[in-house]
């Protein structure tokens, strides 16, 4: 299993534990796919709310992510096992995708636009439902269409990414530009 450290190690805002984190980032490195001696670092931002998460670097595999963005909306301060598997899921799945080669091309992070970031999300999202997470596949479909119209276009791209098993950077930029030129707006 992946070597997973999470800072910090004792949380003083949140009601989280670094033990269980660890464990269900390990667990979800081991189904992805990545290699049992992946190093994995997580940076959790325990102070503030956001949800904003990000990748960091690939060797090791530094994530970086806002408390927020795993905690249960209807217990402040806990933790959600189903919204932390959302947020770690998806960006191990990304760093595998960039490990892989197929999407060397890709921009940081932090660069990509909201309509790249939500195709990448949702064929992300998409995996991580066949690996038996609950990702609540309504609420990303009205995510996607917020960033890529509300048309037939997008829909249709919508299902290709979510049921797609291996896509490319390339992929993900077609589906951008198929769904921009159907009228999509950021």
């Amino acid at each position: 299993m992946a070597k997973v450290s999470v800072t910090p190690q004792e949380f003083t805002f949140v009601k989280y534990d670094a033990g269980q984190i660890a464990e269900l980032t390990s667990k979800l490195a081991d189904q992805i796919g990545l290699p049992a001696d992946t190093v994995i670092e997580l940076d959790i931002d325990e102070s503030t709310p956001a949800t904003r998460v990000r990748t960091d670097s690939l060797d090791p595999i530094k994530l970086h992510v806002e408390g927020g963005a795993l905690e249960d909306p209807t217990a402040p301060r806990t933790l959600s096992e189903r919204l932390a598997a959302d947020s770690l899921g998806k960006l191990l799945l990304r760093a595998k995708d960039r490990r892989d080669g197929g999407f060397a091309d890709a921009p940081p992070d932090a660069e990509l636009t909201l309509p790249q970031q939500t195709a990448w999300d949702t064929y992300s999202m998409g995996r991580l439902e066949r690996l038996g997470y609950d990702v609540r596949p309504q609420r990303r479909l009205y995510h996607f269409r917020n960033r890529h119209g509300f048309t037939d276009v997008a829909d249709n791209a919508f299902k290709r990414l979510w049921a797609a098993e291996s896509l490319t950077w390339a992929d993900i930029e077609a589906v951008c530009a198929e769904t921009s030129s159907a009228g999509a707006t950021v």
